[in-house]
């Protein structure tokens, strides 16, 4: 589907680590990794952690968010982005998506917050909280899905106008751009994942994105335990043991020396198969703003026909897989606040299928794919 490409300097980077002992959260391959991830992003700062489940948790921290706030999130996600949430023991309401970019609907969200919500000026600043329940609003967390791009300019909007914190949940975006501003950029955090499956992998890692000085280093803080001394081992708060590792750091470092001919390639792979598959069955693409870069991460399209057209491929020993379930579908999330008008996710889910999308995928290998799609609908 999406395997890690090993073609660089991983095998020397991560030896190095080995023979100077250097392999856990201390060493120079984590700051090398948080440059590279700043110089290709253009963010002010990036603070490695250790996953991206973890960087999201950590955002929420950082933007205050406690028991007593509501969380907004979209219902079609991958099952981390609420999973970070339900950790800090906010409430999350589901605002719906949109069926054509199958990213969360900003005209919902922005419907749900004129009529539901009050604002009001404390200390200069917007407070907006929901009228029933009196809670604050007390953040938006918008995914990229498949690196695709949200409304983002209107999402900036909403946050100012509401001062409700938007925390980007680009896990799948890293080199996603928008008129030239990187995913994850655009809030008062963002963060990548370097999981298995990512454009770029590190076995597992994170990072937040940030360009508050203020918010970096308390990021930096906390995921290091809350370490105040360098000799003696007194905190001053409660942390997290989430710092990333030298030796996943490494890999990193290895794989953004050769992230522009990865991205290069998934692109190559987006085109081929749009030109392939247009025309071919039903079936639709994941639409995308033309002011907008996306990084082609995996390549999924939409056709009634998907369950029959996953296990031929299957059956045919080409990996492919269904979208994710719906959060409102499954059990620890079914009862949860859903904002909507005619559930595009739920039809979503039920129509879209990833198929293989590796950046070392060959071109012979990508024809059989098509080759095989197409034979299911005898053309």
């Amino acid at each position: 589907m999406s395997i890690p490409n090993i073609n660089g300097n991983e095998w020397q980077y991560v030896k190095d680590c080995l023979d100077t002992g250097w392999i856990s959260s201390a060493g120079i391959y984590v700051n090398k990794f948080e440059e590279a991830i700043q110089n290709y992003t253009g963010v002010k700062y990036a603070i490695a952690c250790m996953n991206g489940t973890a960087g999201l948790e950590v955002s929420l921290n950082l933007a205050g968010v406690s028991s007593n706030d509501i969380v907004i999130a979209p219902n079609l996600t991958f099952v981390a982005t609420l999973n970070a949430i339900s950790y800090s023991g906010a409430e999350i309401t589901l605002i719906d998506i949109c069926e054509n970019s199958w990213q969360l609907d900003v005209n919902l969200l922005q419907n749900w917050l004129e009529n539901n919500t009050i604002t009001k000026f404390i200390n200069g600043e917007p407070i907006t909280t929901e009228i029933t329940s009196g809670k604050k609003i007390g953040a938006i967390m918008p995914v990229y899905v498949l690196g695709g791009f949200i409304d983002i300019d209107k999402l900036v909007e909403i946050s100012s106008t509401y001062g409700i914190p938007l925390i980007e949940d680009s896990t799948e975006a890293l080199g996603s751009f928008k008129n030239g501003k990187h995913a994850g950029t655009f809030g008062l955090t963002g963060v990548l994942s370097f999981n298995g499956n990512k454009i770029i992998s590190t076995g597992g890692g994170g990072m937040i994105l940030t360009n508050d000085t203020e918010i970096a280093n308390r990021a930096k803080h906390i995921t290091t335990t809350a370490k105040t001394d360098p000799l003696d081992y007194f905190h001053d708060e409660v942390g997290y043991n989430y710092r990333l590792v030298n030796v996943l750091a490494a890999i990193g470092v290895a794989q953004m020396e050769n992230f522009e001919s990865i991205l290069k390639r998934k692109k190559e792979i987006d085109t081929l198969y749009r030109s392939e598959f247009h025309g071919v069955g039903d079936i639709k693409f994941q639409e995308n703003d033309p002011n907008t870069d996306p990084n082609c991460w995996l390549f999924t399209f939409r056709t009634k026909k998907m369950r029959e057209l996953l296990n031929h491929l299957n059956s045919h020993k080409i990996q492919s897989r269904p979208f994710w379930t719906p959060m409102n579908n499954l059990p620890m999330y079914k009862d949860l606040r859903y904002i909507s008008q005619n559930d595009i996710s739920n039809k979503i889910f039920k129509e879209c299928i990833s198929i293989p999308s590796s950046s070392n995928l060959t071109i012979e290998d990508q024809h059989k794919v098509i080759s095989e799609v197409k034979k299911f609908y005898k053309i």
